[in-house]
């Protein structure tokens, strides 16, 4: 059969798909399903998102042009150039909704006697308080920069407010900035009358700006924030100590070049910023004007110190219950029998700390190897490795120095590993090793047993109370020996091996996709019946794109789950009609990756640490693992369903690339909301089984008293 494939108005653009994501994150700000709080929560998360999208993202298009490369990318033909001037265009529509939103909400806070207010608007007596404030907190950690011949512009640093002044005296014009230090707050909190009024730091220093110009006279002040290339090279070859490298590039990062400028002209919509703008080296497009506070990211800290006192505006609490598959046995005893299943955070992460405290402890543990890529800032699974190696078992941890901006935190990481006495690796040369996987290998009786954890999601106790991920307990010995050798050829000098149930990338996973979908075609051609389903964060990679086409075209029914970027466009007539993309934008982050082949009744379940991104399979270290468990399968079939039903968060793909909710003529559902239910009636009904074998076990007791 000749496949259709080769068009260009068949793929969506991933920096523009990306954009078309964090749009549905907006959206969230605006869901009457969500509360207040979490509604301008939402509006934090799409500007630190978009932070890191021009950081990284933008940054390297921009590199692209300097250097004079022009290559068009392989799926939708635009140049480097044509995707900037995409992503500009499309990202000031995006942000146009993003502060109106945010207007209207904060509208909406004032029904509860919340304001934010400039000085200027608040009560006299309110005002002299902020200058208190301003003289006491504030003036004496602010340096004023002159811009002249003597002072030429100053070195920004990435990501900070600055507030631009143009002054004047009777020897002419002067400009001069004022950058806000990190040591000061970002808003000041004042009560008076049952009112809470919220004032910025940038607002503040504005009103008293006068105080660190004396003689001058103050005609025009605006804040504005520069956005630097944080995307680096890391100078693996020749690095005699990739850590010390490591630390060299993290303050290189600091100085990368401007990519972006944003300007707050909510007091003064004339500004143009040509000034900055030369200065840095930017262009017209580059400029973003808001009106409307800088980094929306303050919500974080905002929401949270509200929802403190105001917590029906925030979701109604969840508490992670105790994992179905475990029913309250102990982890070790437990995974001799069966394989034990984890899904995160509706089931709690603590039986997996539990799994690396008992290791550190038990004295018939012998060894620990563990890769790690994030972790929490007071990380439990940190203090169970170093208690471990004091106690003198073998511990072998990979930690992933090029984690983008957590490079600063494995590094401390690593150190404190290495004092407990550790044996630290640092990934591999040109791959970042993202795949989760533990091994502890423990005598039980004469033998000894090789108790092996692997998951889609970090080993970060906080991030699994917000992201969803799986993970899998299990003994098998076909996956026991699969993981020794991946630790071996990790910490030493070996060729890649020959796994018996792992695929570990690069490579062997998107040759196993592209193996098993053209299976899928070749069987539904036999039998009919072909599906595939996948859930993941993003789908980038052309060869895979065009597998699923080709199922497609053949028939073969493909469901897909994905997150964020899809370069593949659905539902186009006789391309890509039997497949439907939907997005779940959600109160977790959807995170978990599953792919599910039919094959004809011979189902094949897997979980991964990777999505089907070139990046992931083929310049990192990832592990694909099969789902053996009938009962396993099972339940997250059953997840599975629960996505693909949901019509109150999920939107779906239309064949130009946009999205739309999906509709909702059927029973409501939202399929977070409901696993979070499952979970809960799961946690009830093992509490009423531990109270009956308390109550059988009291009873016989009793008897054999009497």
């Amino acid at each position: 059969m000749a496949y259709r494939l080769n068009n260009k108005e068949y793929y969506n653009n991933r920096e523009l798909s990306w954009l078309r994501f964090n749009y549905r994150v907006i959206e969230e700000a605006a869901d009457p399903n969500n509360p207040l709080l979490e509604k301008l929560k939402f509006l934090a998360i799409t500007s630190s998102n978009l932070d890191e999208f021009f950081m990284v993202r933008v940054a390297g298009l921009k590199d692209q042009v300097k250097m004079n490369y022009h290559e068009p990318d392989t799926k939708t033909q635009m140049t480097p150039g044509e995707q900037l001037a995409g992503i500009s265009e499309l990202n000031r529509e995006n942000s146009a909704v993003q502060y109106d939103y945010f207007h209207r909400l904060m509208a909406e806070l004032e029904t509860y006697d919340i304001y934010l207010k400039r000085p200027y608007e608040l009560p006299e007596h309110l005002q002299d308080e902020l200058e208190e404030i301003f003289d006491t907190e504030i003036f004496p950690s602010l340096t004023p920069l002159g811009i002249d011949a003597y002072r030429p512009f100053p070195k920004l640093m990435n990501k900070k407010i600055n507030i631009f002044i143009n002054l004047s005296n009777e020897l002419g014009e002067q400009a001069a900035i004022v950058q806000l230090p990190t040591v000061i707050r970002r808003y000041y909190e004042l009560e008076d009358a049952g009112r809470t009024y919220i004032v910025l730091a940038e607002d503040i220093i504005e009103a008293h700006i006068n105080k660190l110009f004396k003689g001058y006279r103050i005609d025009r002040t605006f804040p504005f924030r520069i956005t630097r290339n944080a995307d680096l090279t890391i100078h693996e070859e020749g690095a005699a100590d990739l850590l010390i490298e490591i630390e060299r590039f993290l303050k290189e990062r600091t100085k990368g070049a401007a990519v972006r400028l944003e300007i707050d002209i909510s007091r003064n919509d004339t500004i143009n910023g040509s000034f900055l703008r030369n200065e840095l080296g930017l262009y017209e497009q580059d400029v973003y004007k808001f009106h409307g506070p800088l980094d929306l990211t303050f919500l974080f800290g905002l929401t949270a110190s509200l929802g403190d006192r105001f917590p029906h505006l925030t979701y109604p609490p969840f508490t992670p219950q105790e994992p179905k598959f475990l029913s309250g046995a102990n982890i070790y005893d437990k995974a001799l029998k069966e394989d034990i299943f984890f899904h995160h955070p509706f089931e709690s992460f603590q039986p997996i700390v539990e799994f690396m405290r008992e290791a550190a402890e038990n004295p018939d543990v012998l060894a620990i190897k563990q890769t790690l890529y994030r972790v929490s800032s007071d990380s439990p699974i940190i203090e169970a490795l170093k208690r471990a190696a004091e106690n003198g078992k073998q511990v072998t941890v990979l930690v992933e120095l090029k984690a983008r901006f957590d490079e600063e935190n494995n590094v401390q990481w690593a150190k404190e590993l290495e004092d407990a006495g550790c044996h630290v690796i640092y990934g591999m040369h040109y791959l970042k090793t993202h795949s989760k996987i533990t091994l502890v290998v423990k005598r039980v009786g004469k033998k000894l047993v090789r108790y092996v954890h692997l998951g889609t999601g970090n080993y970060n106790d906080s991030t699994a109370k917000l992201y969803t991920d799986m993970g899998l307990v299990t003994t098998d010995e076909d996956i026991g020996n699969d993981a020794i050798n991946f630790f071996n050829y990790l910490s030493g000098y070996s060729l890649k091996p020959d796994y018996e149930s792992l695929y570990v990338a690069p490579f062997d996973i998107r040759d196993l996709f592209a193996e098993y979908i053209d299976k899928e075609i070749e069987l539904h051609r036999m039998h009919g019946k072909g599906y595939i389903f996948a859930k993941m964060n993003s789908l980038t990679d052309k060869k895979i794109i065009n597998k699923l086409m080709q199922a497609s075209q053949e028939g073969v029914k493909v469901d897909l789950v994905i997150r964020g970027i899809c370069c593949l466009k659905s539902g186009i007539e006789g391309v890509s009609d039997n497949i439907r993309v939907i997005s779940i934008v959600g109160r977790f982050l959807e995170h978990s990756r599953i792919y599910y082949f039919h094959h004809n009744g011979e189902e094949k379940m897997f979980l991964s640490s990777a999505d089907m991104m070139t990046r992931n399979m083929i310049k990192r270290v990832e592990i694909l693992f099969p789902i053996k468990s009938t009962a396993i399968l099972e339940e997250i079939k059953s997840i599975n369903r629960l996505y693909l039903m949901d019509n109150i968060k999920a939107r779906v793909q239309k064949p130009d690339g946009t999205y739309e909710y999906v509709d909702n003529e059927h029973e409501p559902n939202s399929a977070q909301v409901e696993l979070m239910r499952r979970a809960e009636r799961s946690g009830r009904e093992q509490l009423v089984q531990k109270e009956n074998q308390l109550l059988l076990k009291v009873k016989d007791r009793f008897k054999r008293r009497k």
